[in-house]
């Protein structure tokens, strides 16, 4: 029940009990909170109204704090409440006063709690609730500042006096989270993170004098203002720099990304500096912030590593270089593309893992990788697809089904821009289309070398196609990647790139589909029950996932306070038999190919896939949501249980 419809159905009541008030331990359960409490004693609520609001709340289906009931039925406004802990601050625990405002559920704080308890650092409250986005940091700051009755400022780096900043150097700022903003008469204000910390008091008093004015500051503006100082501090070496500043400082931003295991590097000049962000578990992490001025000068040092014309920078460019590092040789692809505040750069690093990964080891559910090998891979001829986005690990894949093919009795031969992993045995062809080593080119000879199998790193356009469907034909193994978004989708576009059906139906063996999900982190996760809302946009109810184990982590220091920490693969897999060639044969939908599918090959669609995996607590339903397509609803648990051979 809504409480505009709960309001409608007692608003009658309030009248009657506008002359008989309750008291205020005669509330029982529902009854008055510290905060509530607070507002009554300075005249800012009457217990009446108060009694009339535990009324409403007791009769609304989902809980809520009292004193939210309150301010909607408009008793009292957020400004009032401020005003009345502003005149007399209240004696409560931040967390408790966070909830009782509205700005976190009780859950949160439970949750928060927790992992507390756990961790040995003994963070504050407000801290872990930040870290793990369950609060705003600005709300969580304005409530501090008004819980001690402190003013809240957000300190900027054109406004802070420069002579009081300059008394010590950039990293004590670092270390005390504090800033001086400026001399009020004999008193100096002083901005703090954390307003309780007596230490950081000692510290500011050494510095700038006992006559202390305190007042509250988010962490991460201290940090801005701090990272301002520092790029201008920056700003006066590149003003003089030489071509060794600029070699390490690339150097050192690529050695970063391969110690976070980043797979790129987003290289990005915004209107007052330059940002650099890494691709970690395929979600972009802020890295560090330089001076506008250092823009330039990067991207013409990785021109030169790539050698490509470091003097146009009106057009678009590309390249490839090699990266010697103590652990060994990285090969890196450049895009220099051009934007109003200059060249960003994407650095995409190859072979992180030269070691291959065998096709047990990626993912695949243990009966649909039997079939897979069975009815597919050891096949002695036809077109296998991987398909997914870019990123989605369709190299890998590939590579692992090479793997598993390879022999001495056998010739593998490929055509891959760029060659990803070496192999021995295999004959490797990295297509360069500056000497005139096209995919077109390369493909025209690659029959002529007496292959068993044919690796095309991509089919993208009708000649590749085509090709792969040619060379299937004529007796070889053909193994190809495809940018669509699920198996039945790579049927379909190889229809629509006029390739003939009776070639696509004779020739296509299989089709896997795959994406990378972020896999939850093993040191900080435990279970967790989904969110109705949740539970409905994936197209199940509580009912659906009685029994299922799911799991959630809150962040911690193995994994950036993130939650997850490394990846792992969901698959869609089709192989094709009798009815669904003929269904290619009639051109028939995207929606009746897939229906055909699942009803004759026992297809797991990719959202079937993530859901066993998030059942399993290896990742989360939002990751799922946020990953893969939803074409249709997932099928019970215990059936999809089932097709993988496994049960609850």
């Amino acid at each position: 029940m809504s409480i505009s419809l709960v309001m409608t159905t007692a608003m009658n009541n309030y009248s009657a009990s506008a002359e008989a008030p309750i008291g205020l331990k005669e509330s029982g359960a529902h009854g008055p909170t510290d905060l509530v409490d607070h507002l009554l004693k300075c005249g800012s609520l009457t217990d009446k109204q108060i009694e009339y609001a535990r009324r409403v709340q007791s009769k609304l289906e989902a809980p809520r704090p009292l004193l939210q009931v309150i301010k909607e039925l408009k008793f009292i406004t957020d400004e009032q409440i401020k005003a009345a802990i502003r005149k007399k601050p209240v004696s409560m625990r931040i967390g408790g006063l966070l909830v009782e405002m509205g700005h976190i559920q009780a859950s949160d704080l439970r949750r928060a709690l927790a992992i507390q308890k756990e961790e040995k650092s003994r963070r504050k409250i407000g801290e872990i609730l930040v870290d793990n986005q369950l609060i705003e940091e600005q709300v969580l700051v304005e409530t501090l500042s008004l819980q001690h009755g402190l003013p809240y400022i957000e300190p900027e780096w054109s406004t802070i006096d420069r002579k009081l900043f300059a008394r010590v150097p950039l990293k004590w700022y670092e270390k005390h989270l504090l800033l001086p903003i400026r001399a009020d008469g004999v008193k100096t204000v002083v901005a703090f993170a954390d307003p309780l910390n007596q230490d950081e008091h000692q510290a500011a008093r050494q510095v700038f004098g006992d006559n202390i004015l305190p007042v509250v500051a988010c962490k991460s503006a201290i940090m801005e203002v701090v990272a301002k100082a520092q790029r201008g501090e920056m700003k006066k070496q590149v003003s003089a720099m030489d071509e060794q500043f600029i070699v390490r400082l690339v150097d050192d931003i690529i050695l970063a990304a391969i110690h976070r295991d980043a797979s790129d590097i987003h290289i990005e000049p915004l209107n007052d500096h330059l940002r650099v962000r890494f691709r970690q578990d395929g979600v972009l992490i802020h890295f560090e912030d330089f001076p506008a001025e250092t823009a330039p000068a990067i991207a013409s040092r990785i021109k030169v590593l790539c050698e490509v014309d470091i003097t146009e920078k009106r057009r678009h460019q590309g390249g490839r270089f090699f990266f010697e590092h103590p652990d060994g040789q990285l090969d890196l692809r450049a895009s220099f593309y051009v934007t109003v505040h200059g060249e960003k750069v994407v650095l995409r690093l190859l072979n992180r893992h030269s070691q291959l990964r065998k096709i047990e080891d990626i993912g695949l559910p243990d009966r649909i990788l039997q079939r897979f090998l069975e009815e597919a891979l050891d096949l002695p001829s036809g077109v296998l697809l991987v398909t997914g986005p870019t990123g989605s690990g369709k190299t890998t894949t590939v590579y692992s089904c090479l793997h598993h093919i390879l022999n001495p009795q056998m010739s593998i031969i490929t055509a891959e821009e760029p060659v990803e992993y070496v192999i021995d045995g295999i004959s490797q062809c990295s297509i360069n289309p500056k000497i005139g080593l096209t995919y077109e080119e390369t493909l025209r000879h690659i029959l002529r070398q007496d292959p068993d199998v044919i690796v095309i790193g991509e089919i993208r356009d009708n000649f590749s196609a085509e090709v792969a469907v040619q060379a299937a034909l004529t007796g070889h193994k053909v193994l190809t990647t495809f940018h669509t978004e699920d198996c039945v989708g790579g049927l379909i576009r190889l229809l629509n790139m006029n390739i003939e059906a009776f070639m696509i139906a004779s020739t296509v063996v299989s089709v896997i589909s795959q994406r990378l999900l972020r896999r939850l982190c093993p040191f900080c996760n435990q279970p967790f029950k989904p969110e109705f809302r949740v539970l409905q946009r994936v197209g199940y109810t509580p009912k659906d996932i009685a029994g299922a184990r799911f799991r959630k982590a809150f962040g911690c220091a193995n994994c950036q306070h993130s939650g997850y920490k490394g990846r792992v693969g969901i698959f869609e897999l089709l192989i094709m038999d009798e009815l669904v060639r003929d269904a290619v044969l009639e051109r028939r939908t995207s929606k009746e190919l897939r229906q055909i599918s699942i009803a004759s090959t026992g297809l797991l669609t990719l959202i079937e896939d993530g859901i066993v995996k998030a059942v399993d607590g290896i990742t989360t339903l939002d990751e799922l949501l946020r990953s893969l397509p939803r074409l249709q609803n997932p099928r019970p648990i215990p059936e999809l249980r089932r097709l993988i051979g496994d049960s609850l």
